[in-house]
């Protein structure tokens, strides 16, 4: 058959149908190939490459300053924490930190980067299952993360505003209190976003024993994030690797045993909450200083191999350096979350109906350039 063809039936009797990679079949130019018997899924085998963007390359012919920004365009969703990841990294390499005013503004945009993210993924989530109007109301508190992104970053998506050393620049006069009013917005909200789906007994339908994965299976296919920790699997790398100040922190690792897709979503639905909670105790209690520590014009780091892992919206992104000394990077690999947990797609979806697979892909929360990079 090829690649794109129509759907055929194969000498065993299964049905081999192709999705995607037209956007709106996977949130991106992701392209699946399903064996079915009837209605029941025997294999997935998905084929990547159609966003391949060479950005591990292209990081390799950039310098240390500029490289960090090419990471915005992977989980374009998590671009804040993308880019925090390294340019933690390289300050591994030089042996700085940042100031505790720029280390407290990081982990603020990084968890409403966070917060807009899973509200555009529960808008998405019911809309995939055929809940047209959780999409507006997800949108509605994104829209106001995104006014303040803009306000203070210059950009609404891929902001650019995590540099080696600390932050670009300081924060608007009125970040903090756009802040608290997107918070009371949210938490007003939150109310709404259960009577749509968390209780809806449709959606219970769909997701309620669907799509499970075991503690052992989601370590074994190497998941992390809300996927992983809806197996129960502790894995928050703010916990267990804290940076940029999350050890000072109150706040939870959030945790569901049922391993299904409802279990999945329900570790987003309370991952915003926490956010929520590890902003308000930031807002009010931004140091005072410098945003930025002062560094040479060209950075060159030693010669050595530097890793830094960070919390992105979908599990652990780590960014690895191998420098030679020069300044670009010599080599750049970037373990993204998407990717490994993509690998599970197939175990949870086998002995599932086609209809499940929409809602085992919705709560893995795929974002397919992080899968391609």
């Amino acid at each position: 058959m090829s690649l794109l063809g129509e759907p055929e039936l194969t000498e065993d009797g299964e049905f081999v149908i192709n999705i995607g990679p037209q956007h709106p079949s996977t949130h991106g130019v992701l392209h699946l190939k399903v064996w079915l018997d009837g209605e029941t899924i025997k294999k997935v085998q998905p084929h990547l490459g159609y966003i391949h963007r060479s950005i591990e390359k292209m990081s390799e012919s950039l310098s240390y300053r500029n490289f960090i920004f090419a990471t915005s365009r992977m989980d374009y969703l998590s671009a804040h924490i993308n880019n925090e990841a390294c340019a933690l990294t390289v300050e591994k390499g030089l042996g700085i930190e940042a100031p505790p005013r720029a280390q407290a503004i990081r982990i603020l945009m990084a968890e409403l980067t966070r917060l807009s993210s899973h509200q555009l993924w529960w808008g998405c989530m019911g809309l995939d299952l055929g809940a047209v109007s959780p999409f507006f109301y997800g949108f509605r508190e994104r829209e106001s993360i995104m006014e303040v992104m803009e306000e203070t970053c210059g950009a609404r998506l891929t902001q650019n505003y995590m540099v080696p050393g600390g932050i670009m620049y300081d924060i608007h006069p009125n970040f903090q209190n756009r802040v608290k009013n997107v918070l009371k917005q949210i938490k007003e909200n939150f109310k709404e976003y259960d009577d749509l789906l968390t209780g809806n007994v449709i959606f219970e339908g769909r997701t309620k024993g669907v799509g499970y994965l075991s503690p052992e299976d989601a370590i074994s296919y190497g998941c992390t994030g809300p996927t992983a920790r809806g197996s129960g699997v502790s894995c928050d790398v703010r916990k267990w690797f804290p940076y940029d100040g999350y050890d000072k922190l109150q706040f939870n690792e959030i945790l569901e045993t049922g391993g299904d897709c409802y279990a999945r979503y329900m570790v987003r639905m309370a991952e915003m909450r926490q956010s929520v909670r590890i902003i308000e105790q930031m807002i009010d209690n931004i140091p005072e200083g410098d945003f930025q520590t002062k560094t040479k014009a060209v950075l060159k780091l030693p010669k050595g191999e530097f890793y830094q892992r960070v919390e992105t919206a979908r599990g652990e992104l780590g960014v690895y350096i191998v420098s030679d000394g020069a300044a670009s990077p010599y080599r750049i690999k970037y373990r993204s979350p998407n990717f490994s947990n993509l690998s599970a797609l197939e175990h949870m979806a086998k002995g599932a109906k086609i209809g499940d697979l929409v809602a085992i892909m919705a709560t893995i929360d795929l974002v397919i350039p992080d899968v391609d990079r």
